[in-house]
């Protein structure tokens, strides 16, 4: 379902219950992702089945309407590409991070990612940095230093993926909030998909590895099918409950992956990623109230 300009309800309860799902099917994915990755399947192949999932499925639902070249078109070719890029990068570099981090470490890095689109805000939305916002600003940067520890012995190298990731997700934001409105949803899932898989199908096809059974095949699949349906969800949880109604439940990612971490890898994290996890979260808070004043 498209979602139009300015077509909001006053549900917010619903939303908010759509916001938590999204954000558990998103902990899906990279807690499958990162099972994967640790037998062995490469980035460039998880992510290629994260988009040509993604891919079938909103070409399916386009053209559950008739299947036309209006339909597939936008205006704006070049806004709708660069923001699917951002995303696909995003991907990549997130699950090959995986390979060496605890999905509590990514997830607290990633989490910068609002603290990111507050501060590039001011040069590609116009909009005002007050004090309280700049100082939320070096506070989650501060959590973000007790997360990774740069000059201490549990950095590592893959923590720089994690913050690329960050960084396209906060640029990916800022492109949506252009867009938005503006460009129908269902026609940037068609994008998102199209370019990843056309852009990853030669590096999965280089490095591809075989499945060796039923359940692999099920996770596989499951990258696409969890990371469309949790966009879908994402995105129709806006119609029904204002940014700043939701935003704070954004942080439930950080619990659901705490728990997988848990019962799937057996393990938690340790005292230092809890603190800047916890610093990073307020810092997002504090953006987010001074953002509904």
């Amino acid at each position: 379902m498209a979602v139009t300009a300015g077509l909001v309800e006053d549900r917010p309860h619903f939303g908010i219950s759509l916001m938590l799902c999204a954000w558990l099917l998103f902990s899906f994915v990279d807690t499958s992702a990162k099972w994967l990755a640790l037998i062995g399947f490469p980035a460039f192949q998880l992510a290629f089945m994260r988009y040509f999932g993604h891919f079938v499925i909103s070409l399916g639902m386009i053209a559950r309407g008739g299947l036309s070249r209006e339909r597939l078109q936008t205006g704006h070719p070049w806004q709708v590409s660069s923001r699917a890029l951002l995303l696909i990068t995003a991907t990549v570099s997130n699950f090959y991070a995986l390979n060496f981090l605890p999905l509590t470490v990514t997830s607290a890095i990633m989490f910068s990612s609002p603290v990111i689109v507050c501060f590039l805000s001011q040069h590609f939305l116009n909009e005002k940095i007050g004090p309280w916002r700049w100082f939320a600003i070096l506070l989650g940067f501060a959590g973000v230093l007790v997360v990774i520890r740069p000059f201490g012995a549990e950095f590592h190298w893959a923590m720089l993926l994690a913050l690329f990731n960050a960084l396209s997700l906060a640029l990916y934001s800022i492109m949506t909030r252009k867009l938005a409105g503006v460009v129908a949803t269902e026609t940037m899932q068609f994008h998102m998909g199209a370019l990843g898989t056309a852009l990853l199908l030669p590096l999965a096809v280089w490095s591809w590895q075989a499945p060796a059974d039923t359940l692999q095949w099920a996770l596989l699949i499951s990258l696409g099918v969890f990371g469309w349906a949790g966009h879908q969800l994402l995105t129709n949880a806006h119609r029904f409950g204002s940014a700043n109604t939701l935003m704070p439940f954004t942080y439930s990612f950080m619990i659901y992956l705490t728990i997988m971490s848990y019962l799937v890898f057996d393990h938690l994290p340790d005292y230092w990623t809890v603190i800047g996890a916890l610093i990073i979260v307020v810092s997002g808070l504090i953006i987010w109230k001074r953002e509904q004043r």
